[in-house]
């Protein structure tokens, strides 16, 4: 089993060396998925590790650890699961930021909840306890009530999105359409 392993970590260190200036030429990703492992023994330090040798480490231009933060409910029925995404190595921009998403069951990364956040933090999106509201308007009591009011109100979702990309400077073409275009451009992404 040592002999197998070796020699597969050996092949593994040689195929990415050969991928990697294939990739890079050809303007190409490549997406591994790796599973976290504890190491035995550990007293001090951080006891989880990846498999795979250090190859994968090395030759990687960004590697993220997702984890499930939360379980999202409503009701009693788990909808989804708010995840912390943290940039653990970044060769091509500042590494060590985290980011938390909400992952829709059967959906995806939800960008209701995006909007919200993102509109809470910037004063867009007023939150006054557990109600959130915009221009005088009641999104919704609690924050999935309000992800539902802006996904029934893409009007709504998308007058948000627009002062959102104007505070970060991302004036673009998404701003520029209607709702109904805006709808359809999400679904297409």
């Amino acid at each position: 089993m040592e002999i197998a392993s070796k020699s597969y970590l050996s092949l593994l260190s040689q195929a990415l060396r050969k991928l990697s200036g294939a990739i890079n030429k050809s303007k190409t990703i490549a997406i591994f998925i790796n599973q976290i492992r504890e190491k035995v023994g550990v007293m001090f330090g951080n006891p989880e590790t990846t498999p795979g040798g250090r190859a994968l480490k090395f030759y990687s231009s960004v590697r993220l650890e997702v984890r499930r933060a939360e379980t999202l409910k409503q009701g009693n029925e788990m909808v989804g699961n708010k995840t912390r995404i943290k940039v653990v190595k970044n060769k091509v921009a500042p590494p060590f930021r985290t980011a938390e998403v909400d992952i829709m069951y059967g959906e995806g990364i939800s960008k209701e909840g995006e909007v919200i956040d993102l509109g809470a933090d910037l004063d867009i999106v007023q939150k006054s306890g557990s109600w959130y509201s915009y221009n005088e308007e009641r999104l919704g009591q609690g924050r999935e009530n309000a992800k539902q009011f802006l996904k029934e109100n893409p009007e709504i979702r998308s007058e948000i999105m627009v002062k959102i990309r104007e505070h970060y400077g991302l004036d673009g073409e998404k701003d520029e359409m209607d709702p109904k275009q805006q709808e359809e451009f999400d679904l297409n992404e």
